[in-house]
């Protein structure tokens, strides 16, 4: 068994405050309270502290608080130099006018995939993709080619996970999984949310090594099964042409 390493307290609890703001915007002292489950108190010195140093700013006249600039000064240092989100935006940007709709990146961390880069379709009626938003692996064209073309193993911890849904039929998922390594790209209709399809493709850099997931998603109505099939050799070959570009 791998032994846990020790955290320091404070630093741990700082950055649960911080992490509140992965889906808001803007949070008042009370309610980040309620999501850390700390005192008031306790909340009010680690705010103070992230403040003094950039991380948080506080609004005078709401006394909301939202992320400071100390922290787009170093996400602009991650999404630099060779980082795949970076490095793949051109490409992204081509797919996107090509096929007119939202073309988006997704890295696996842990059991959960992230999307790190986003392409948005310029129609009127179209899926909005915000970068950073977390899902988990179990449902989704593209977590499904994290899964499918990742670890051997992969699977299985998605599966075990406690977060999986017990109604999830486990071996037709792992048919699903055979299916996508087969076809070489997976599809999803209204999976995680109504009104809403993707197709997505896997991304490998060096040593065939899997780096990314690359998805078009749109509205239902315009993405059916056969446009997305039709749509899929177009991503396999972006997806070529970011390997070599990622080697």
């Amino acid at each position: 068994m791998m032994e846990e390493k020790p955290l320091v307290r404070a630093v741990d609890r700082a950055l649960d405050v911080l992490l509140c703001f992965a889906k808001e915007k803007e949070l008042s002292l009370t309610e980040i309270a309620q999501r850390t489950s700390l005192h008031k108190s306790t909340v009010h010195r680690l705010l103070a502290s992230l403040e003094h140093k950039g991380f948080v700013a506080r609004d005078p006249v709401t006394e909301k608080y939202r992320l400071g600039l100390r922290i787009w000064e170093l996400s602009a240092n991650l999404l630099g130099g060779d980082d795949p989100a970076s490095i793949l935006l051109p490409e992204m940007e081509r797919l996107r006018d090509l096929l007119g709709e939202t073309v988006s990146l997704y890295i696996r961390d842990g059991l959960e995939r992230v999307r790190v880069q986003a392409v948005q379709s310029l129609q009127e009626i179209r899926r909005v993709a915000p970068v950073g938003v977390r899902m988990p692996l179990f449902v989704g064209a593209s977590s499904k080619v994290l899964v499918a073309f990742g670890d051997p193993e992969l699977a299985e911890e998605v599966l075990a996970d406690p977060s999986c849904p017990p109604g999830l039929n486990r071996e037709q998922f792992r048919q699903q999984l055979a299916e996508i390594r087969r076809l070489g790209y997976a599809t999803s209709v209204e999976e995680r949310e109504p009104g809403a399809a993707a197709v997505a493709v896997p991304v490998f850099g060096r040593s065939n090594r899997l780096v990314a997931a690359l998805c078009v998603s749109g509205p239902s109505n315009r993405m059916t099964l056969d446009v997305m099939r039709d749509q899929a050799p177009r991503l396999m070959e972006a997806a070529r042409r970011m390997k070599s570009m990622l080697d």
